[in-house]
């Protein structure tokens, strides 16, 4: 509930009646000041008028008043400058360390807010606030989507350059670890990137010529190259044995993985490891994964021709494009300061049909429009930032909700 109070004061859903502090003073809200998320007073830099008085400083809010003495702000230095504590019960006189009395006012939850918070707390339903998304103004659903879309390609364009930095500003090493990690479609993902991140690519570039000592090379350091006996016999896997034990003596490489780092639990024959290895290798093969062909291509058809490849069906393509090629160009932007290759990123979201999953399916069942990626990668991002950490406060549709008269 004093994530409620902080929403209430951020957003000035006050009584029609005067607020007045405990001591009688008349209190306007000029500026409710920014709002902190880390450590330190709740909001940042407000302005309030007390009395004749004003004051700029910092504000501190509570369930309970004494709940300033049970966080220790009575010994914390960082909250003398405040100059207003709000409560939603005020139980007791505050005081900072250096003994300054603070002013406190008593916040009252409407009634009709309150209720429609704590719907939206209990329901186990997704999305929580379906009954009110029909209801929604498209110019409201359009914008708050647009700026969902921009936090997901920041997040996204975050680790694509946390990889750049941990490969130390090696791109082609970021982008073929990108890639690979999406091979691993979720379900694989985390062993696909450890392994693409055992992989010495100026040492496979040596052999890049020849697919056969490529894939002895990817699927060794899989520990997978037993897993193809049934699809090619046990002499071509003997062999591939034979050429990744050269290889692997040749370049001094670490231990493999383990078959055991792999699931295969509910997973399509299409998806099994061994098989989008094979895939990899014949893509690096191809020179397809290099940076500097996906950052010359400008259109999703000749992406799509880039990736075809015999058990990469257009959808899977549509994925490898939205969650590897779209990333890569946004961080590359990013990284390079150009806007062109931004919003190329958001042009090719904008062009692919949407992802088809659980959440996208309970989204369009309560009726909002998903016209393309960029709303699917928008509704990915309001799921899991949002609606999974019951952070309706902050969402849009939450804060439409909360004043929803049903």
């Amino acid at each position: 509930m004093e994530r409620l109070l902080h929403y209430i004061w951020k957003h000035k859903i006050l009584p029609l009646k005067a607020l007045v502090t405990t001591s009688g003073e008349e209190l306007e809200i000029i500026d409710p000041g920014m709002h902190n998320h880390d450590q330190g007073p709740d909001f940042f830099n407000a302005k309030v008028r007390l009395g004749d008085t004003i004051w700029a400083g910092n504000v501190e809010i509570h369930l309970k008043s004494s709940d300033w003495y049970r966080h220790g702000h009575h010994q914390d230095t960082a909250y003398d400058n405040t100059i207003l504590h709000v409560a939603g019960v005020v139980d007791c006189e505050v005081e900072t360390s250096s003994g300054k009395r603070l002013p406190q006012v008593q916040l009252d939850v409407p009634a009709s807010l309150a209720v429609h918070y704590q719907e939206l707390c209990r329901t186990d339903d997704y999305p929580r606030c379906h009954r009110m998304i029909p209801h929604l103004d498209p110019l409201r659903v359009h914008s708050w989507m647009d700026a969902l879309l921009a936090e997901r390609m920041e997040e996204r364009s975050r680790r694509v350059l946390d990889r750049v930095a941990s490969t130390r500003g090696d791109w082609e090493q970021a982008t073929f670890i990108t890639l690979s990690r999406n091979f691993g479609f979720g379900l694989n993902g985390d062993p696909f990137e450890r392994w693409a991140r055992s992989i010495p690519l100026q040492a496979v570039a040596k052999h890049r010529d020849s697919l056969f000592q490529v894939e002895a090379f990817f699927l060794g350091m899989a520990g997978l190259i037993d897993e193809l006996e049934r699809e090619r016999g046990a002499q071509e896997v003997a062999r591939l044995h034979q050429e990744f034990d050269f290889l692997h003596h040749k370049f001094q490489l670490p231990p493999p993985m383990h078959k055991s780092e792999w699931k295969y639990l509910r997973t399509r024959p299409s998806n099994f490891p061994h098989v989008r290895f094979q895939q990899i290798a014949c893509l690096y093969h191809r020179g397809t994964v290099q940076l500097s062909r996906l950052l010359e291509t400008t259109d999703i058809a000749s992406l799509h021709r880039l990736l075809s490849l015999d058990g990469i069906a257009a959808g899977s393509r549509n994925l490898i494009i939205i969650n590897t090629v779209v990333p890569l160009l946004y961080a590359y932007g990013t990284s390079h300061n150009d806007e062109r290759f931004m919003e190329r990123a958001i042009a090719m979201l904008e062009q692919l049909p949407h992802e088809s999953n659980y959440i996208i399916r309970q989204w369009k069942a309560c009726g909002l429009t998903i016209a393309s990626a960029a709303d699917s990668q928008a509704l990915i991002q309001l799921k899991r930032e949002y609606c999974d950490r019951l952070d309706c406060l902050r969402c849009r549709f939450g804060y439409e909700y909360l004043k929803y008269n049903k």
